[in-house]
């Protein structure tokens, strides 16, 4: 088994509620039509790379979410320029853009994305960094290229826990990925995810897990009701402060696990009204 392929005892009969309220299917449709359209401009675009304004991207990633039904909130600390690696838990495919309008980054994933329709052809595109998730001998490589990414004063995205969860529980954070930033000498920001309800309700309709296929939790999502993502963007760890990945993946796994932090909100840096960026 290798150290990136870990499991996840979650799956979509024993942890996936269905919605109280859904929405009709025509405008659920529409939904996924509009999904498409975004993805479809952003694979046209995507030769531009780093051409491509932060600002517009975080936009975009704003507007994907917001297309599919799916309200964000987000609070917290602003993420610092140069080379970061934000680390959050894993929910749902709906984790990516949601990171991405935190701040662009190239995302860490797993090499059966390459060939997701539309969204496997975006990830490539947008620089992804791919692991081979069963080759054990690919670990130390795969450890340099994030380094490398980070050292240029790249942002690398990765979700530690190396698996999808339903958002009640969580999995240990793996260590390789803190190793990069300790060689690359960057900070790390962990990011706390969660999905509610509006009306308060658990939101595990987002969940991607175990044998869910996306296509399935493509209509889910759009199907569902109300349906809003918290994003809590939690203070950086500095560089220097933690000696090797176990004490820096032990630091930064409870805070996107624990009890919810409390922030001022912003938006693009600066303090936002009310509290919240809402897409």
């Amino acid at each position: 088994m290798s150290a990136w392929l870990p499991s996840a005892p979650c799956t979509p009969d024993a942890c996936v509620e269905p919605a109280p309220a859904a929405v009709a299917v025509p405008r659920a449709v529409l939904r996924l039509t509009a999904v498409t359209a975004l993805l479809l401009a952003g694979i046209a675009l995507s030769p531009l790379g780093g051409r491509i304004p932060a600002d517009w991207v975080r936009r975009w990633c704003r507007a994907l979410v917001r297309a599919i039904g799916v309200r964000a909130r987000v609070t917290g600390a602003a993420a610092p320029g140069g080379g970061l690696l934000l680390v959050a838990n894993h929910v749902s495919w709906l984790d990516v853009p949601l990171l991405t309008a935190v701040r662009p980054a190239r995302m860490l994933g797993k090499t059966e994305i390459r060939r997701w329709p539309v969204a496997g052809t975006l990830a490539a595109r947008g620089g992804t960094l791919f692991i081979e998730r069963d080759r054990l001998r690919a670990l130390p490589g795969t450890v340099a290229s994030i380094a490398g990414a980070l050292r240029t004063g790249s942002a690398v995205a990765a979700f530690p826990e190396g698996s999808t969860w339903c958002g009640r529980a969580h999995g240990r954070f793996r260590r390789a990925v803190f190793q990069a930033a300790l060689d690359a000498g960057v900070p790390v920001q962990p990011v706390r995810l969660r999905y509610r309800l509006q009306d308060g309700g658990t939101g595990t309709a987002a969940a991607f897990v175990g044998a869910d296929t996306l296509l399935a939790s493509l209509w889910r999502v759009a199907r569902t009701r109300g349906l809003v993502a918290e994003v809590e963007v939690c203070p950086v760890i500095a560089p220097g402060t933690h000696t090797d990945r176990r004490a820096l993946a032990e630091a930064a796994q409870p805070i996107t696990s624990g009890p919810a932090w409390t922030h001022a909100a912003l938006v693009d840096g600066h303090p936002a009204a009310g509290g919240a960026v809402t897409a």
